[in-house]
């Protein structure tokens, strides 16, 4: 996090495309990492259903974030009047500053645990004895399999090999790369939209508001639903039938309609109910060990990002300024998704079937064997159950 923030803050002495390509190029190696490792932090203190709920408020952190960085830009980008300096400079420098001390403070504050969180500026600790305890029992009887390794202990070629190959997951990588191509792509070019709809760029910064703040309400909404309903594929395939819903309303959509129709469209389409932290929670609970955990999360997320690359490849120049041919094909992809969710959630219950029927048909002295001599490990033990 620390080198992510000094390569932001070297942004300001940008006097190149090629420093620009570099220096982005720098914060994605930087960056790469991050999400996995605070998934895998994050899964020592919470059971599979608690960490659905905290993952959708690290994600909001984040929205909240844009939210107020929009504000925030409206104001900097406009010291390029008064300073002699560009006001996207001043943007790189406070941010890459702010998050440098962020990380420093995060370095020395943030314990490798919850056993662990006595000491230093923590003090007497967050938890005592007795909480610990609950802790780590609570989150033991939810996956035993969190004993298997500590969080800082590192993977051998052949326990990455086998993680890469856990074909079980791939479903959740598929997700993961289908499911955020089309509001990538509508979201890429949602600035230049409105802009192109004769919005100036104060008010572009503040029309993009409303579409966060509502992305962060149906995140929210989305993840408690999953909870309650004790539901994870079909409540996050909402998401995909909101979309299906406004992209057949902007398909349809007049060339010649108002302006602040298709805002309000693009607003809402943007506003969709974000399924993130649910696939990520499912990510890490079917992965069945930390080992496979740790890799899981990484492959998952680089799916994702693999979805921005095909994203921002959908829209083409030939098609703009309403790229109805690119929206067609969002819309199929669109489809493809929930068929996709659809599939997913099969292919799980069908896995549990398959070793519930074996399960069920041993007796007790077998199953006390096979838990003793068994060399299946994580999600491949019979006694697993994937999370669906």
């Amino acid at each position: 996090m620390m080198s992510w923030s000094a390569v932001a803050i070297a942004q300001v002495g940008l006097t190149s495309k090629a420093g620009f390509f570099v220096t982005r190029a720098l914060l994605g190696l930087m960056e790469g990492g991050f999400v996995a490792d605070t998934i895998l932090y994050l899964s020592y203190y919470y059971t599979a259903n608690e960490l659905t709920i905290r993952l959708s408020f690290f994600w909001v952190t984040m929205t909240a974030t844009q939210i107020i960085g929009a504000f925030l830009a409206a104001g900097i980008l406009e010291l390029r009047h008064v300073t002699s300096a560009p006001g996207w400079k001043w943007l790189f420098g406070i941010e890459g500053g702010l998050t440098f001390l962020i990380g420093v403070w995060a370095y020395f504050y943030l314990p490798a645990g919850p056993t662990q969180t006595a000491g230093g500026m923590r003090g007497k600790g967050w938890f005592s004895e007795r909480e610990e305890v609950i802790i780590v029992n609570k989150v033991l009887r939810d996956d035993p399999t969190k004993s298997s390794m500590h969080n800082r202990e590192g993977l051998s070629l052949k326990d990455l090999w086998l993680s890469i190959t856990d074909y079980d997951l791939w479903p959740l990588y598929l997700l993961g790369l289908i499911t955020f191509i089309a509001p990538t792509t509508v979201g890429a070019y949602f600035t230049l939209t409105l802009r192109s709809l004769k919005f100036t760029t104060f008010q572009t910064n503040l029309l993009s508001i409303p579409s966060s703040v509502l992305f962060l309400l149906n995140n929210l909404a989305l993840a408690f639903t999953s909870k309650r309903a004790k539901e994870r594929t079909l409540i996050a395939s909402i998401s995909a039938w909101w979309l299906l819903i406004f992209f057949i309303v902007l398909t349809q959509l007049p060339d010649t309609s108002s302006r602040w129709v298709k805002w309000v469209v693009l607003t809402l389409l943007l506003g969709y109910p974000y399924p993130h932290p649910i696939l990520v929670s499912m990510n890490s609970a079917n992965s069945g060990s930390v080992r496979t955990r740790t890799v899981a999360s990484s492959l998952y997320n680089m799916f994702v990002q693999a979805s921005t690359l095909v994203g921002s490849n959908v829209y083409q120049p030939s098609d703009a300024p309403y790229y109805h041919k690119g929206n067609r094909v969002l819309l199929g992809i669109i489809a493809a998704n929930i068929v996709l969710f659809w599939f997913a959630k099969g292919w799980f219950m069908w896995k549990n079937a398959r070793r519930e029927k074996v399960w069920s048909s041993w007796s007790t002295a077998e199953k006390e064997h096979y838990l003793a001599t068994t060399e299946d490990k994580g999600n491949k033990r019979l006694d697993f159950r994937f999370k669906h």
